[in-house]
């Protein structure tokens, strides 16, 4: 398939490392439990699972290897690492990526380079997976509509919530789906009774329930999966704070350490109107 090349909206899917011990991961099927653990995946992405859990994200999701799944704005390539492979012999991957800005910063430009460095080196990704760039707000798209079993998002309502581009978003992601497909949403996540603070990285479920309902989505299920009690999302500079991005760098690094990652909601959704 050919591949659309582009400036990635946020993080790039890095380098791939070899010869790194498999994870173990359990009580998943077969074919999930392989890409999940396969040593091809990179370390920094690997020693996240204990955060982001994966497979039992994509489990609870519903996804099979026969599907096609679309990924919008996969941030730092981390899911895609694992859908790329797990997807490429029967079903499909369909990468969904914002247009980037006229004047990129410079991290961009270099992840980028990573993205097309990491195409260059793993053959078997550039020619399975398909890669659309995206402007929520435009009406320059030209999607294919209704024809994805599931659509997944990780980590990135806010960015549209920021944008005041959340309808649109859930719009496109309503378009894809074929009638009852899954959405599955992951979403840093604040307490409903805390004072939710713009551009802090954090929303509450009610929210994102309510995007997804008002484009056409039925709720069905959440998952305490990717939980974090520790999390108390109060932090200088939002859910940034935090690892992996540590924005305030060495200050006070080791208690954000230890909290860990965000506490994230992880939600499912199907499609229930046309």
């Amino acid at each position: 398939m050919k591949i659309v090349t582009f400036f990635i909206f946020l993080f790039i899917l890095t380098s791939c490392s070899q010869g790194v011990k498999k994870r173990r991961v359990v009580n998943l099927p077969a074919d999930l439990k392989e890409a999940v653990s396969s040593d091809a995946r990179a370390d920094e992405n690997r020693d996240r699972d204990q955060f982001q859990h994966p497979g039992e994200t994509l489990a609870f999701f519903g996804i099979k290897s026969t599907m096609t799944v679309v990924e919008v704005s996969p941030g730092a390539g981390y899911f895609a690492e694992i859908l790329a492979p797990y997807l490429a012999k029967d079903g499909q991957y369909v990468i969904v990526i914002p247009r980037m800005p006229s004047n990129p910063p410079e991290f961009l430009i270099e992840n980028e380079k990573k993205l097309q460095n990491i195409l260059i080196s793993h053959q078997d990704i550039q020619a399975k997976t398909r890669i659309i760039p995206f402007e929520p707000m435009s009406k320059r798209n030209k999607i294919k509509p209704a024809y994805a079993d599931m659509v997944v998002t990780f980590n990135s309502v806010h960015n549209w919530v920021a944008s005041n581009s959340t309808p649109m978003a859930f719009k496109l992601f309503h378009d894809l789906l074929k009638q009852g497909g899954v959405l599955g949403v992951v979403q840093h996540r604040i307490a409903g009774a805390k004072k939710n603070v713009p551009m802090s990285g954090y929303l509450t479920e009610k929210q994102v329930i309510f995007f997804a309902s008002q484009a056409g989505f039925k709720f069905v299920s959440k998952s305490e999966i990717n939980a974090n009690p520790k999390d108390k999302a109060n932090y200088p500079d939002g859910v940034w704070t935090l690892p992996p991005v540590y924005r305030l760098g060495g200050k006070d690094k080791d208690k954000y350490e230890d909290i860990g990652e965000s506490d994230r909601m992880t939600l499912k959704f199907i499609k229930i109107r046309k």
